[in-house]
């Protein structure tokens, strides 16, 4: 299943960003990914058709993507740090610790996002649109923070 925030996000990784379709496909399969293990540790319903996808993302899309395969000795690195700190965030709430750095850790794919933006344009543009990476993170800090006062 194709999310609202899935086709945002590609229509920016295209439109705004002009990124290449292996860059928007690299970075899509990545996100389809985080989000089907985070509704899994949530104890979430996930369907069948997109557990479907995120194996075949997660065992072969992914890592044999041709942006990846081109950029992997720099990639690997930042995608274990997204790991990490995916995992020290989801520590946090589970400990009743939600706060503004688990909130951060939690937006760790824009990293990856800006990673592409320094990748595919170089170090100028990064530093010049690295701002408008950072706007695409959806989730804002008080409707984070809900998600733990209302459990």
């Amino acid at each position: 299943m194709t999310t609202q925030s899935e086709h945002w996000l590609a229509r920016n990784f295209r439109e705004v960003f002009a990124f290449p379709d292996e860059a928007v496909e690299w970075l899509l399969g990545v996100w389809n990914v985080i989000q089907l293990f985070d509704d899994m540790a949530d104890a979430g319903c996930v369907k069948r058709d997109d557990l479907n996808r995120a194996i075949w993302g997660a065992m072969v899309g992914v890592p044999e993507n041709t942006f990846y395969q081109k950029h992997k000795a720099f990639l690997t690195p930042l995608v274990a740090l997204q790991i990490f700190k995916w995992q020290a965030s989801d520590a946090a709430e589970r400990d009743g610790k939600a706060g503004a750095m688990s909130y951060v850790w939690r937006a760790g794919y824009y990293d990856l996002v800006l990673a592409t933006v320094f990748l595919v344009h170089g170090v100028q543009s990064a530093t010049d649109i690295g701002h408008r990476v950072m706007e695409l993170y959806g989730e804002n800090f008080a409707d984070y923070l809900a998600e733990f006062t209302n459990a």
